[in-house]
């Protein structure tokens, strides 16, 4: 029998689901062994779980995300979280580093409708997570490995290694080294294809950290460059602000 796909969408921007979307002819080399059970962003057909395999996109930022997720992790064999927002909060944990009661004020007229936690938090903190891809947007290999794995019964084959070992592969020259350029490349992990330092631009860590991160040496690299502590900082807090290892680099440089 096919196995029961379901792919759900907690806070976030769709762009993970619309990488699975963009597998196209890939998905139709796993069609005998998968079934699309739900999948909104592709199909108003729903059919009811258990699912064999969960794929989450987005952060828990609502008290009804908070519950649903409870019920997607009792419905789900196996679930796995795709992209920044579900590993590590994503853009909107940014949030977290000041007051959501200042941000509901400003943004909108009625704020006493709106009903939002106090902090953004990734699907781990809430259900037990089999597996986290990580991403903004997530490597649609990547995920075809992901899914592969699950079906066969093995662990996903994705490095834990940093970018610049991406880097070096495909024979660029270190942004940082020869122009100063600022880069997370050293503490970031691989999977873009280094795909800024290919254009000599810096790596924003879109992959969030590695697996052994050394963010005090490279803060301390940025700053012999010239950056300010501000700087420094706000270089550890874009897409997985929330991750432990740039969370707490970026709260040793606050001023």
């Amino acid at each position: 029998m096919k196995k029961k796909l379901a792919v759900w969408k907690f806070s976030s921007c769709d762009g993970c689901q619309l990488s699975l979307l963009d597998c196209e002819d890939e998905l139709l080399t796993l069609a005998d062994q998968l079934e699309i059970a739900y999948f909104l962003e592709a199909s108003s057909r729903i059919q009811p779980g258990p699912y064999d395999l969960s794929l989450v996109e987005g952060s828990v930022s609502t008290p009804h995300e908070r519950r649903a997720i409870q019920e997607i992790r009792s419905q789900s064999k196996f679930l796995v979280t795709i992209g920044a927002c579900a590993t590590s909060g994503g853009i909107q944990a940014l949030r977290n580093f000041a007051d959501v009661r200042d941000f509901l004020s400003v943004v909108y007229a009625r704020p006493d409708y709106i009903e939002t936690l106090d902090k953004v938090s990734p699907i781990s903190q809430h259900v037990k997570v089999d597996f986290e891809l990580r991403g903004c947007p997530i490597n649609k290999r990547q995920l075809l490995e992901v899914a592969n794995a699950f079906l066969n019964k093995r662990r996903p084959n994705i490095p834990n290694h940093s970018l610049c070992m991406e880097c070096k592969r495909r024979g660029l020259v270190c942004v940082t080294v020869a122009h100063g350029t600022p880069c997370l490349g050293p503490v970031t992990q691989a999977g873009c294809g280094a795909l800024c330092p290919a254009y000599n631009r810096g790596c924003y860590g879109c992959f969030g950290p590695m697996e052994t991160p050394n963010t005090a040496a490279l803060a301390q690299r940025l700053k012999d460059h010239g950056m300010s502590s501000q700087e420094i900082s706000r270089v550890f807090r874009t897409f997985n602000a929330e991750a432990p290892a740039f969370k707490e680099e970026s709260l040793r440089h606050e001023e």
